[in-house]
């Protein structure tokens, strides 16, 4: 296990006889209780295409049925049911050679996050930028991987909603448009895009990108957040 931030924590499963998951794809996590209540959810995979142990992150949702136990409670020994991994449109492989933008909303990050160890791994030279939108820096994840990548093998725009971090003068706001338009590669450099984060962020996302003229075809979206 790794605490990623006061709400999040990366879990290490060892399952050995699942099939080799492809960057983007998901699990489905099964937990039982003692008077035999089953509860399960899909987590998209942060792990590089075929690494094992894989690893899923967990953002806790206060009112999560799920979530608590597993960044609260969970425990090295524990032993989890797993089945996966699932998932085909919302990939990327190392065969891809054009320019990849990805977008993230929240904990969003995490499929994300495959896809760039993935490229890191195999040594892609496929261009590669994240704009990365989070309501403030403690929801941050990843943020030592990131910025020790970020420049030379990696494209990152991070943008705050509600909170930036001490002493920034930047004005915090959700992305929108201009930001696209800055910080992600244009609609003429063909750039196949993952937008990965919760509904309002994806669907708000993906129309502004058709605004500007980025091919439907090339957008990827992905709802990521929690369940009811």
């Amino acid at each position: 296990m790794r605490r990623e931030t006061a709400a999040a924590r990366t879990l290490l499963l060892d399952v050995p006889d699942l099939a080799p998951a492809t960057a983007g794809q998901h699990v489905d996590v099964r937990l039982t209780a003692e008077d035999g209540y089953t509860a399960q959810r899909s987590y998209s995979l942060a792990s590089a295409t075929g690494a094992q142990p894989i690893e899923i992150t967990v953002e806790r949702f206060e009112d999560g049925e799920v979530s608590p136990y597993l960044v609260d409670e969970v425990g090295v020994g524990d032993v989890l049911e797993v089945r996966g991994p699932i998932g085909g449109w919302f990939v990327w492989r190392e065969s891809q050679r054009e320019p990849v933008q990805l977008i993230a909303g929240g904990s969003g990050i995490v499929p994300l996050m495959a896809m760039v160890r993935t490229r890191t791994a195999v040594r892609s030279a496929a261009p590669f930028r994240l704009l990365y939108g989070l309501t403030g820096p403690d929801r941050f994840l990843y943020r030592d991987e990131l910025e020790r990548i970020a420049g030379h093998a990696l494209g990152l725009t991070v943008q705050y909603s509600r909170r930036v971090p001490p002493g920034s003068s930047v004005v915090p706001h959700r992305i929108g448009i201009d930001d696209l338009a800055r910080a992600a590669f244009p609609p003429d450099a063909s750039p196949t895009v993952y937008v990965c984060g919760p509904t309002g962020f994806v669907e708000s996302v993906a129309d502004a990108l058709l605004r500007l003229g980025h091919q439907p075809a090339r957008i990827r979206t992905e709802r990521f957040g929690p369940t009811g």
